[in-house]
């Protein structure tokens, strides 16, 4: 059974640095695009990065692309993709979620969410 599943979540002063990881099972993350979106209390779900199963590309929304917070990887090995997100800031506090797309398909598998939480 396809599986995503995030960790790496908590609580982290302002300025602070988290990593959070999205492994899969039950297949292959390879040729997936790979996507980290997050929901903050109160507020629609965002897509804010994510990295291409193809050539690994990535693109990264205008509400993470201020001075490389954020950074996305991949580690086929581990089947593994990580948000390494630096200089964290109250409002990116959220619940963020990763979600596996093939080519041309719409994102399909989630993960169950991990809380960040920044205190100011």
């Amino acid at each position: 059974q396809a599986q995503l599943v995030e960790s790496g979540g908590g609580l982290v002063q302002s300025g602070g640095s988290l990593r959070l990881s999205c492994s899969g099972s039950g297949f292959s993350l390879d040729y997936y695009e790979i996507g980290w979106f997050r929901q903050a209390p109160g507020k629609e779900r965002e897509g804010i990065i994510c990295i291409s199963g193809s050539d690994g590309g990535t693109y990264y929304a205008d509400s993470v692309k201020d001075r490389d917070r954020f950074t996305i990887s991949r580690d086929n090995a581990k089947n593994t993709v990580y948000l390494q997100m630096n200089s964290l800031k109250p409002e990116d506090t959220a619940v963020y979620y990763c979600a596996s797309r093939g080519p041309g398909g719409d994102y399909k598998y989630w993960g169950q969410g991990t809380q960040v939480t920044v205190s100011s």
